[in-house]
């Protein structure tokens, strides 16, 4: 590797790492808004996402310029492609993190609404698993990006209870419907969240071995 490109990858590991502690705490303090009715929280949180946003570009930007610039090979190359799609989930996690911080401040103009326990559960796993797919990637750890992808099946099944439970709650008391289907959204909004987590530890997977695979699964 030239001096230079390896000086404009270094600059590029900077920012995404930058932009990995912005998402992550964006994540985070929606859940924590959303735990404790803070609207405020929550529209500091959506003020912030145009910054998430702007260093996308530049992250994809700089992608770009080594790829045009030096043409990179190996290794190199893996990782350019891997940042650029990571990039991208990474800023719908943020676009996510700002829905979770709108319906927040939606719940908290009406009478107030008791967060079931699947919420407070899923929104515990997706934490985590945002945190490991961003330890697998900063420390090329392989099992814990295989581990990630394990995790969303969890998800996926806690996102279906609350299916069953809101509609259930509708069925026999229709009065909070309009409050019952907000925390929907925010379980759909941790659902695509995990999805997104799991999109970066298999392409942490295909940065370290160079495989591109999909949803492991226990035998």
């Amino acid at each position: 590797m030239s001096e230079i490109m390896e000086h404009e990858i270094n600059k590029l590991k900077k920012m995404v790492s930058q932009i990995s502690t912005k998402v992550e705490e964006s994540l985070n303090l929606s859940i924590k808004a959303l735990m404790n009715s803070d609207s405020i929280l929550a529209n500091n949180i959506i003020d912030s996402d145009h910054e998430i946003d702007s260093i996308e570009i530049d992250i994809e930007e700089e992608c770009l310029k080594i790829l045009a610039l030096h043409q990179p090979v190996a290794i190199d190359l893996r990782y350019i492609i891997s940042i650029l799609k990571i990039n991208n989930d990474l800023e719908r996690i943020g676009d996510l993190s700002t829905n979770i911080s709108r319906v927040v401040i939606l719940l908290s103009e009406s009478s107030k609404i008791d967060i079931p326990d699947e919420i407070n559960i899923m929104s515990d796993i997706v934490s985590k698993m945002l945190k490991n797919s961003l330890d697998a990637l900063f420390n090329k750890k392989l099992d814990l990006a295989i581990s990630v992808q394990k995790m969303d099946d969890k998800v996926d099944d806690i996102n279906s209870k609350m299916n069953n439970l809101i509609q259930n709650k509708i069925s026999n008391d229709s009065h909070d419907s309009i409050q019952l289907m907000k925390l929907l959204s925010i379980s759909r909004y941790l659902e695509r969240t995990a999805d997104h987590c799991t999109n970066i530890a298999e392409d942490v997977e295909y940065l370290i071995n160079g495989e591109i695979t999909r949803h492991h699964l226990d035998s």
